[in-house]
């Protein structure tokens, strides 16, 4: 599969991603089609100043009862690991805004593929309910987003397969990981890249010359991208 069009088309940089972020995940949570509110969420400095806005500007926007929250993908490491996505997720938002509806975080407690079939298994019925109201992704120096990194073979998981475990097959990033495939991005209503800072530069430009990046092979209902100047000046 090659992503002949450039993603990034029409898109103009933004000077809070961390504020439009809140906004977009406020509107969308109004807009939800049932009582319930699925929110997958990510890993990483731009996620974590996100999710550090959302529990300061939307506390009180949002019903957090009615939130259920996920995970995109995950480090294969103990829950309260300085590296695992959840202990970021409990740190930034949940521990802020008090009591939401759940949280399911990807599980590492046994091995690896039972890990990962566990998660399928949540992710699955999911699906088969409400439904994935938004995911949160973010966007690698490499082009990876989740784990889904360039060459890995969890590019190309089936229809059925919405979590797999995986690797960077460029050794570049530690530890094994566990994460959505691009089947089960693309049966959320709603996905959203937030870029932030001049590391993410090159990946952007390469965006926009329609590389065949695991990023720009991401489809959902609706793919909304937050890129700072920082990220794309000198990438047009």
């Amino acid at each position: 599969m090659t992503s002949l069009v450039d993603p990034l088309a029409g898109i103009r940089p933004v000077e809070d991603v961390a504020g439009e972020f809140v906004n977009v995940v406020v509107d969308a949570f109004e807009r939800r089609q049932g009582p319930r509110f699925s929110l997958v969420l990510s890993g990483g400095d731009t996620a974590r100043s996100c999710y550090e806005r959302l529990a300061g500007d939307a506390v009180a926007r949002i019903d957090w009862a009615a939130v259920d929250v996920y995970l995109g993908d995950e480090r294969w490491v103990p829950a309260d690991h300085p590296d695992a996505n959840q202990r970021m997720v409990r740190e930034a938002l949940l521990d802020r805004v008090g009591q939401v509806g759940s949280f399911r975080p990807i599980p590492t407690d046994a091995p690896l593929q039972v890990c990962a079939a566990a998660y399928q298994q949540v992710i699955a019925e999911v699906l088969a309910g409400g439904g994935l109201d938004l995911v949160h992704l973010g966007l690698g120096p490499d082009g990876h987003t989740a784990s889904l990194f360039p060459g890995s073979d969890s590019l190309d998981a089936g229809p059925s397969e919405l979590v797999v475990a995986t690797r960077d097959p460029r050794g570049a990033n530690p530890h094994p990981r566990l994460t959505l495939t691009l089947p089960a991005i693309a049966a959320a209503r709603l996905a959203v890249f937030t870029v932030s800072g001049p590391s993410k530069r090159e990946a952007v430009s390469r965006l926009r010359s329609a590389e065949d990046l695991p990023a720009a092979r991401v489809r959902a209902g609706e793919v909304r991208w937050l890129i700072d100047r920082g990220a794309y000046e000198e990438a047009r």
